[in-house]
């Protein structure tokens, strides 16, 4: 096996680079947020599966390109970004925090205060790159209902490993989880 996945998503092909982890298994890394051309083609039909949203939220960084996408395919006037640090700007804030895959330890996100106005009373979907364990995701749908919103939809590009056997979510392929092997890197059954 190469050192990379091929990946095939809305009729584009993407080679992805293995990423080991600390425990023998390894994940193809998925990089869209420069990626103008499936980020065009993903929204699009992402677009088409937010359930009626009002405002469409996601959190940074790699989701943003995606966000915009499908808020601007919805004509939405803007669209929410949940940060990773507290901003200079911001003033007032929510609070959760997530175990990422792709982040080491516990990681706190913030949601401004002026955007949590923007959610409450709204229907909101939830738009990520990859959805893997999910940790981002329930701190998202955590920050919306402490906010007032109701996540009407939860979009994603990849659904990574047991995260695609989720009914609760939409996306557009199966993204494997690897085993590191003497011969290279094989998919976990």
């Amino acid at each position: 096996m190469d050192n990379y996945y091929e990946l095939k998503v809305c009729g584009l092909k993407r080679k992805l680079p293995f990423v080991d982890m600390a425990d023998g298994t390894a994940y193809a890394s998925f990089v869209v947020i420069s990626d103008t051309e499936l980020i065009e083609k993903a929204g699009g039909v992402l677009a088409g599966k937010a359930n009626g949203a009002d405002i469409v939220l996601t959190i940074e960084a790699k989701g943003i390109a995606l966000a915009y996408e499908i808020s601007r395919r919805l004509s939405m006037q803007e669209f929410v970004v949940v940060r990773k640090s507290v901003k200079p700007y911001i003033k007032e804030y929510l609070k959760d925090s997530v175990h990422s895959i792709t982040t080491d330890g516990e990681q706190q996100i913030f949601l401004d205060g002026t955007d949590a106005d923007k959610l409450r009373g709204k229907r909101v979907a939830i738009v990520d790159d990859v959805i893997s364990k999910g940790e981002s995701l329930a701190a998202a749908e955590r920050l919306v209902a402490a906010a007032g919103g109701e996540v009407c939809a939860k979009l994603a590009i990849l659904a990574e490993g047991k995260a695609a056997e989720r009914s609760d979510i939409t996306y557009l392929e199966k993204l494997p989880l690897f085993q590191k092997g003497g011969g290279g890197y094989e998919i976990l059954a």
